[in-house]
């Protein structure tokens, strides 16, 4: 199943994603879902981020070869850090280059998970217990700040540095999944999920060790190699499979 988060004229809704249809659904997605009845094209509607998340927290050096590109070993344990809910936007929104204060800003193509309940302290073998979904991530980077700050809030938490979507897929297996990352129809990012040096389940229950995490709290599992540059007027798109595509294009921030 398909969730996803669109807007129309008369508003913002929930739906489920069916064929070339969204079905709107009452409230949210978490627990069982009741349908309103009003079936749209997907042509018509404007998908949204498929969540707005009260914390997105990501993994750093998740793929051997990407720990290796940016100059040293894979780590023992997940490297957390945090994206700020205003970095989140949607499919087809702008991604906001700060070019008078970064002169590098990179993408980081990432499977990402949606919580679907409030946990703390999960055991892997339940994870799957507490996710609602999968979508695509781009952890948008200003990479010469994260170098020059050390720490990496600044670098990864500009707004519109964390696209999400196209929707929140509910039914596939995160654990041998195709990602890559194009860069104006170019690949750039060619990597499967099974690479991740800590898997989904893992991961759920590092993260839920040190905080209680919410519906609708989003984990970037880690982005594999090839990460580089984005110029303004780029368009930029994340594909998983059997989960979907995300695409956004660069501005310069006003």
């Amino acid at each position: 199943m398909r969730i996803a988060r669109f807007a129309t004229d008369e508003g913002m809704s929930f739906g489920v994603v069916e064929e070339n249809t969204v079905a709107a659904i009452a409230a949210h997605p978490f627990g069982d879902l009741t349908f309103t009845g009003q079936r749209l094209p997907l042509a018509d509607v404007r998908l949204l981020a498929p969540i707005l998340p009260s914390k997105v927290i990501a993994i750093g050096k998740n793929y051997a070869d990407h720990a290796r590109e940016m100059g040293g070993e894979p780590p023992a344990e997940p490297v957390l850090f945090a994206k700020p809910s205003t970095a989140v936007i949607g499919p087809g929104e702008a991604v906001a280059y700060p070019r008078k204060l970064s002169e590098r800003v990179d993408y980081e193509g990432e499977l990402a998970l949606v919580i679907g309940r409030m946990c703390r302290e999960v055991p892997a073998s339940r994870a799957a217990d507490v996710i609602l979904g999968y979508t695509c991530a781009n952890d948008v980077t200003a990479r010469d700040l994260q170098k020059k700050d050390g720490q990496w809030t600044r670098a990864k938490g500009f707004d519109t540095f964390c696209p999400l979507g196209p929707w929140i897929e509910t039914e596939v297996d995160p654990a041998d999944l195709a990602i890559s990352t194009s860069v104006n129809g170019e690949v750039r990012q060619d990597a499967r999920t099974s690479q991740l040096l800590h898997a989904v389940p893992d991961l759920v229950a590092y993260v839920s060790q040190v905080m209680t995490l919410l519906p609708g709290d989003v984990i970037l599992t880690g982005t594999p190699a090839g990460v580089g540059p984005l110029e303004i007027g780029d368009e930029v798109t994340v594909t998983i499979e059997s989960v979907g595509s995300l695409t956004n294009r660069v501005v310069e921030r006003e």
